[in-house]
């Protein structure tokens, strides 16, 4: 145990002898690596998902990003006993006493969520410069300066990581400060907003009260918005669909598979053991669960409040033709009108991209024609750019200055998660090869996840909306590591007298077994209609993939454990 770890132990075991208020005082005091949760959690993921989802569904979702983040407190607090309760590195951890197929399975799975989730805060962090910050870079070479930019900036950090550097700690305090100033930029919103009447408490509030059936069904105030449309069964349904992407998006970046790696790897290195445990818990409550819930609620309210249920930007914006919105708005006409002329309506959307100028203007002209109601749905649901997203701080700062803070918080957001996210792939890497997790391999492993600089290449103007897809994808990976840690929690020959007994351990099994089946459930449910463009159902043959690890690591467990079992009954 370094020096530094046997103090934070000596403070806390004298605040615990003079009781509950000194001892929760020490802790706040003493925090630490939830924080370095924190830092990836309020990332470029986070703020898309609470955006999009005041966007879509109002103040009706309020609910479900604090029950998405108090479930992933619940596992990594859980994973935080284990490791601490051990002292072993979680990876050999489980391929000793569940199953080597589980281990890697999550080791695996961990990597692939760090090299995905590169791809779009390589992509958004190059967006708030080309959209909000320095507007002139926004073609020609300008996207390959940016992201190659943010790239090098990234590397040097993540390669001088290790060695104490005063400059890396300065730049890190220069990643809080701007991801601050976008977090309490949104403070601010809402409380100018409130300040002013312009907020309807009662509607906020309601939105906190769990209601599941907006799970599959159109909030109410987009239900009304459709009633009016002939075709407002078809709206309902494409509505539902949008906000399933949402939910998951949101559910996924709370807590990300990539964070169970993270967290047990840096509270070995700050030399933490049992007696760190408390700590650890009120660690993460601390840098995780308030931060979070209050930044996202407040970024909820402020796109809820002036975007949800409204359609006169996106008409604005027609008569220039620019803009993602515009893009997405014409995407949805075109889906209206396919589902009214099939076929026909294909041919032509087909003509029109070999560069047929008559398959154009009749594509236009139906377009204009379609009746207002279902084009003011169309633009409701168009999602918006970073340009639009800005001016949700308006009411604060006014249209310059919000394009500037917006700008500033976004790329502070983008940049301290893409380190995050090499560093987690380098402790991973190093798992993989059996080595130490410092030195030059464990720079090599986190520079794998470099390859995310292709994300604005890839996706373009489209980059706000990257975080829907890869949500989705690691959401389906979480239930590996859930389950890895439900059982580990349960290993009497991993955790022998540490193991929690009675009610301890009843009321442990309840809370993280109903974090698993609720992160089972967001897995099938977001992968099982996932096809690839030809039809080839790549959801449901991850889904198998993903109960044939599940089914392997129960069994081994059984295994492993009951052989223990009976070794210490003999």
């Amino acid at each position: 145990m370094s020096q530094s770890a046997d103090h934070e132990r000596q403070l806390i075991l004298a605040a615990k002898e003079q009781g509950q208020l000194a001892t929760a005082l020490t802790y706040v005091k003493l925090s630490g690596p939830g924080w370095l949760q924190g830092a990836i959690t309020l990332g470029g993921g986070s703020l898309a998902g609470a955006l999009y989802l005041g966007v879509i569904m109002g103040y009706d979702m309020m609910w479900l990003q604090p029950v998405a983040m108090i479930l992933g407190v619940i596992m990594l607090a859980a994973i935080s006993y284990v490791t601490l309760s051990t002292g072993q590195r979680p990876f050999a951890a489980i391929k000793e006493n569940i199953s080597p197929v589980l281990a890697w399975g999550w080791l695996i799975a961990s990597m692939m969520a760090n090299i995905v989730w590169s791809l779009p805060q390589f992509a958004l962090g190059t967006a708030a410069v080309q959209q909000n910050l320095v507007p002139a870079t926004n073609g020609g070479n300008g996207t390959f300066i940016v992201a190659f930019s943010l790239l090098i900036i990234a590397s040097i950090v993540v390669w001088f990581y290790n060695s104490g550097s005063w400059g890396i700690k300065l730049f890190e305090i220069v990643l809080k400060i701007m991801v601050g100033i976008v977090v309490l930029s949104f403070f601010g919103v809402v409380a100018a907003m409130t300040y002013h009447g312009a907020l309807d408490w009662g509607k906020i509030l309601g939105g906190f009260v769990p209601n599941l059936s907006y799970l599959f069904n159109p909030v109410p105030s987009m239900v009304e918005k459709i009633s009016g449309s002939e075709y407002s069964e078809w709206w309902s349904t494409l509505i539902a669909g949008t906000q399933k992407d949402k939910i998951i998006t949101a559910f996924a970046t709370a807590v990300g598979i990539n964070m169970t790696f993270l967290l047990p790897y840096s509270m070995l290195r700050k030399g933490w053991g049992k007696d760190h445990r408390g700590l650890a818990i009120c660690d993460l409550s601390i840098g995780l669960i308030v931060p979070f819930v209050l930044a996202t609620g407040c970024v909820v309210i402020a796109s809820a409040s002036q975007f949800h249920g409204r359609h006169e930007d996106v008409f604005a914006m027609l008569e220039s033709g620019k803009g993602k919105e515009v893009g997405e708005y014409n995407k949805l006409l075109d889906k209206r009108l396919t589902e009214e002329m099939g076929d026909e309506y294909s041919d032509l959307l087909k003509l029109v991209k070999e560069e047929d100028e008559a398959a154009a203007e009749k594509v236009n002209e139906l377009r204009a024609g379609l009746p207002e109601v279902d084009r003011r749905i169309a633009a409701m649901l168009a999602g918006r750019d970073n340009l639009a997203l800005a001016k949700t701080l308006e009411p604060l700062v006014g249209p310059q200055v919000a394009q500037k803070l917006f700008g500033i918080g976004v790329l502070g957001m983008a940049i301290s998660t893409i380190i995050i996210l090499m560093l987690i792939n380098g402790f991973a890497f190093c798992e993989m090869l059996g080595v130490p997790a410092e030195g030059m391999m464990h720079r090599i492993g986190s520079m794998i996840p470099a390859v995310g600089v292709v994300g604005p290449f890839v996706w373009g103007a489209a980059a706000p909306a990257l975080a829907t897809p890869t949500s989705v994808i690691g959401g389906a990976m979480l239930p590996i590591a859930y389950l890895s840690f439900l059982l580990l929690m349960n290993s009497k020959r991993l955790l022998g007298d540490a193991m929690p007994t009675g009610a301890r351990r009843l009321r442990w099994n309840i809370l993280m077994g109903i974090a698993t089946l609720i992160a089972s459930f967001g897995s099938v449910w977001g992968m099982m209609d996932k096809k690839l463009p030809g039809g080839f159902p790549i959801g449901r043959v991850a889904l198998g993939v993903l109960a044939v690890l599940l089914f392997l690591g129960i069994i081994g467990f059984i295994s492993k454990n009951g052989r223990s079992s009976q070794q210490a009954a003999s």
